[in-house]
Parts: C-alpha cells; sequence; structure tokens
C-alpha cells in the first residue's frame, strides 16, 4: 500500500504532495488557478481549501474539476 500525504506549503504558495516512496509533486496555486473564473467568496473557499485540505485540492486540480468545485461553492444559496 502506498500512502500519500499533503500540506500547504505558505513560503511558496504551493500543495506539496508527497509519497512515501520518496516523490513530491509541488502544485502551484497561482498556476493552478490562474485561469479560473471565481468570486469573493469562491475565492477565499478556495484558499481555505488548499490550506485545510490540501490532497483534496491536488486531486482536483490534477482531475481538471478545479473549476466545477468553484462554480459549485459560488452556486450555494444561504438558507
Amino acid at each position: 500500500m502506498r500512502f500519500i500525504y499533503a500540506e500547504y506549503n505558505m513560503y511558496h504558495n504551493s500543495v506539496d504532495v508527497t509519497t512515501f516512496d520518496g516523490y513530491i509533486l509541488r502544485i502551484d496555486c497561482n498556476v493552478a488557478e490562474d485561469r479560473l473564473r471565481t468570486t469573493p467568496r469562491s475565492q477565499c473557499a478556495l484558499d481555505a481549501l488548499a490550506i485545510d485540505e490540501p490532497l483534496e485540492y491536488a486531486r482536483l486540480t490534477l482531475d481538471g474539476n478545479l473549476q466545477i468545485w468553484v462554480d459549485a461553492e459560488d452556486d450555494l444559496e444561504i438558507w
């Protein structure tokens, strides 16, 4: 079984994904979010996702679903 660990790197504004095989993947958040259409609300949620759930952020980025997540975040209504 291969384990994966991810953390937000505030010095590089990146998500660093590390496998216990010794491989490191650095996802630059500026590059990943460069062409996203966001609102202030969804940008705040996106920042929180990278910091609080970096592995989920990496999964969405690598799957190409980050814009879909942002759009869903913007469509939520306050009840």
